[in-house]
């Protein structure tokens, strides 16, 4: 299924947008996907064209330079989760003439999640219906098993600290080309457990103050994400209803991790749309 793109200008920063085909109805409810750190939105097609063809109208953003958007990041760049939170945003003006009327949602995978839900924070959740969680957490190391847990605070808090050192993440081996910024959030999240203050904003107290329906989605085989770090990130939603779903193998009839629901999503795609019919 071809999709059509486009492009949201953001100052020096442009946003790849991927458009797939209306389904039947106009009036069907739309899904906005924001993908995980270094993965292009390309990568999520099979799960764009299940989401499609359950029902639903799909759009697929590039993080900020990642995939499409532009430019790639390098010693210059400074921005951090406010920025791409801000992206979710001016995402979302450029969508809204053709998604007025309809229920929209917001569906992110690992960091794409983060950006949605510190968007969602700093605008109290208006004019999003419902969001869809993926595969999130904050990489907190007390959710993990005891060693791993330590070996999980070293290498966080050994990549926020190269990141600094070389003014850009090269990728090497983790998350692919990053701003300094954005590793240095998701670094201090790992290590602290929570989001740091954004450009003076507190966004625990906001996000415990959402009521944004939530489906928080935890992955069997995620060895980035277990179960238990997606639920510390939910306990931050204190006033939103959130619905907890584990998708495994046997559901998805393959072996999953981290990445790979992607390519084997249509029960889940079913979910999201049941889910969106709820609101």
């Amino acid at each position: 299924m071809d999709y059509q793109q486009e492009f949201v200008d953001r100052g020096a920063e442009r946003i790849g947008l991927q458009i797939y085909p209306e389904p039947d109805s106009r009036a069907a409810p739309a899904v906005v996907v924001w993908p995980a750190m270094g993965v292009p939105a390309r990568f999520y097609r099979p799960f764009a064209v299940e989401l499609r063809n359950a029902g639903l109208a799909v759009h697929v953003v590039d993080l900020r330079g990642t995939g499409t958007s532009s430019p790639r990041p390098s010693r210059a760049s400074r921005y951090g989760y406010p920025e791409l939170a801000a992206d979710v945003g001016a995402v979302q003006a450029v969508l809204k003439p053709r998604l007025d009327g309809r229920p929209v949602l917001l569906l992110g995978h690992s960091l794409g999640a983060h950006a949605c839900l510190l968007h969602l924070a700093s605008t109290g959740g208006a004019g999003i219906a419902g969001m869809v969680v993926v595969a999130a957490g904050l990489a907190y190391w007390r959710t993990y098993p005891r060693v791993r847990g330590v070996l999980t605070l070293m290498q966080t808090q050994a990549l926020g600290a190269a990141a600094a050192l070389l003014g850009v993440w090269p990728g090497w081996g983790f998350g692919g080309r990053q701003s300094r910024g954005v590793i240095g959030d998701w670094s201090y999240t790992a290590r602290r457990g929570r989001y740091p203050v954004l450009n003076g904003a507190e966004p625990e107290r906001a996000l415990a103050q959402l009521r944004t329906p939530v489906l928080a989605v935890s992955v069997e085989g995620d060895r980035y994400v277990p179960a238990p770090d997606l639920d510390h990130l939910c306990g931050k939603l204190v006033m939103a209803p959130v619905e907890r779903m584990h998708y495994t193998t046997t559901q998805a009839e393959v072996a999953l991790n981290h990445f790979s629901w992607v390519r084997a999503g249509g029960p889940l795609a079913r979910r999201v749309t049941e889910f969106a019919g709820q609101l």
